[in-house]
């Protein structure tokens, strides 16, 4: 930990929420001459990888910062009345929780300029596709620094608009309807959502995230709590997303540009699991013990669901889409966050936290590297890269097929790897559920999710042979990873190692959080 002075900190979450904002009024105005590179587009291109990186190199110091002795405690907090009639105030601050999001963040959106630096998917102004990316980190980071209820659901409305141009203006095939379910879904499930946040903020006479937790619902009724927790939880729901909500998301992955992908993936999924940790679980927990059977079925139903249709879509003849494919693993990894958090106990949460972050890493470098082999096929119908022009990624291009096969092993939770951990907690959580929670009943939802981490293993494994492996022909050699791929992907390589490796590093942040989250916020 570096000695920073708490004003110092306070002046980096503040500078990490704005700047981006800042960053994107700035890639909309003309370019000084002088700035402008060898093309007519690079220099804002070079802009949003300068802003990103600032942003990056501010959440590393403020990790630097952050008093790891106690986690628990918010942090480099801001508190500033903006509505006084409603007790609405700009109310910042980081935990153990909050802090690892906030750093992937930032790291996700700064490797996505990276990359869109050297290849710029197709499509208008890059002026725009630039300011669309620094919205979309801001709202993103202010959606895990906020500790507002309103403020909270303004920034998770915040990254819409900007994923919807990505998706519509700069997609593939399908975009426009993809983009379409994208924005009705979760404009539909926050409408609901913003219900109950003002059922919160009115009965209990604040906004305040943190003063609702520390109260613990005691200021709430059961059937307020219910009620919130149906509201809020369907918005957070399809974000997530659970299945039966889940239905936008391969279409938009599948239509999304790569660094779209990455984002979505990566980042904007974390939303609505993080919703549920940081809302329902300490200020709802009478509504969050009613629902959470009900949640852990959902979960263990889109683990099978996600599986199922992953191991249909892998299979010869079935002209499965590789990002489609990717898209519903990721239904079957959030199953196992919302799975853990349904447990409601330290273990399940802990593993629902690092499970998240395992996700947010493993399925970006996952997208980038479906990315690079449907540059080079033009393709990323599997058919096509296992048929007659086979694509035998090892032999035809080794770097790229060797990272491809790390990420599948790393997604299907293989020991030492980052995969692993999260799944494993929240399995343990859901073997030993909270107080109340019907214990034969999680014992049977654990047995269902582990069957799912076996029928994960088949498809990737299937996934890795149909793409990576091949028999041996003479078509020409393909293009291996770049400088600026390498660039981009290494440290999601290291970092899923890392994890694996040290899992307390992640968990020593999360575990003293969780615990003073689930005690009503008595440390």
């Amino acid at each position: 930990m570096i000695d920073i002075s708490e004003s110092v900190m306070q002046f980096l979450l503040a500078f990490i929420v704005v700047i981006p904002l800042i960053g994107a009024v700035a890639a909309l105005l003309p370019a000084p001459p002088g700035l402008k590179g060898t093309g007519p587009d690079q220099a804002v291109l070079r802009h949003g990888v300068t802003v990103t990186g600032a942003v990056l190199v501010a959440a590393i110091v403020l990790a630097a910062g952050f008093d790891h002795d106690h986690p628990s405690t918010m942090q480099a907090t801001t508190d500033i009345s903006w509505i006084p009639a409603l007790d609405v105030r700009i109310h910042l601050g980081i935990d153990g929780i909050s802090l690892p999001l906030l750093v992937l963040t930032a790291l996700l959106t700064f490797l996505c300029a990276l990359y869109s630096y050297f290849k710029l998917p197709a499509g208008p102004s890059p002026k725009a596709f630039v300011a669309l990316l620094l919205v979309l980190e801001s709202g993103t980071l202010a959606t895990f620094a906020v500790l507002d209820l309103l403020l909270f659901f303004l920034a998770f409305e915040m990254v819409l608009i900007p994923m919807y141009f990505l998706i519509a203006r700069w997609g593939g095939a399908q975009r426009q309807a993809a983009a379409w379910k994208f924005i009705l879904y979760t404009l539909l499930g926050s409408v609901v959502m913003l219900l109950g946040l003002l059922l919160i903020g009115l009965k209990s006479g604040t906004f305040d995230m943190v003063a609702l937790a520390t109260d613990n619902g005691r200021g709430l009724t059961s059937s307020v709590q219910v009620i919130a927790v149906l509201a809020i939880g369907i918005g957070l729901a399809v974000k997530t997303p659970m299945w039966p909500l889940h239905s936008w998301l391969p279409d938009a992955h599948t239509a999304a540009p790569t660094v779209g992908s990455v984002l979505l993936a990566g980042v904007l999924l974390k939303m609505g699991t993080y919703g549920f940790v940081r809302i329902l679980l300490p200020i709802t927990p009478d509504g969050m013990h009613t629902f959470a059977p009900y949640l852990a079925a959902f979960a263990v139903v889109g683990i099978i669901y996600g599986s199922l249709a992953c191991l249909a879509l892998v299979r010869p003849g079935s002209k499965g889409d590789l990002k489609r494919l990717i898209a519903y693993s990721s239904v079957g990894h959030m199953g196992f966050v919302l799975l853990g958090i349904a447990s409601m106990t330290p273990t399940g949460v802990n593993g629902a936290l690092f499970a998240n972050i395992a996700h947010g890493l493993i399925t970006g470098l996952l997208f980038f590297l479906v990315g690079a082999v449907k540059d080079r096929y033009g393709t990323a119908d599997l058919d096509t890269l296992s048929g007659a022009t086979g694509a035998a990624l090892y032999g035809r291009a080794p770097r790229l097929g060797g990272l491809l096969a790390f990420a599948a092993v790393a997604s299907l939770g293989l020991p030492g790897l980052a995969g692993f951990w999260g799944e494993m907690l929240a399995l343990f959580g859901s073997f030993d559920p909270a107080d109340g929670l019907s214990r034969p009943a999680f014992l049977t939802f654990m047995s269902i999710a582990a069957f799912g981490t076996l029928l994960t293993a088949a498809y990737m494994l299937m996934l890795v042979r149909r793409v990576c492996m091949g028999e041996k022909r003479e078509e020409p050699q393909l293009a291996d990873v770049q400088t600026y791929e390498f660039a981009a992907w290494t440290p999601l390589v290291g970092l899923t190692v890392l994890a694996g490796l040290w899992p307390a590093a992640l968990l020593g942040l999360t575990d003293p959080a969780v615990q003073k989250l689930l005690a009503g916020g008595k440390s």
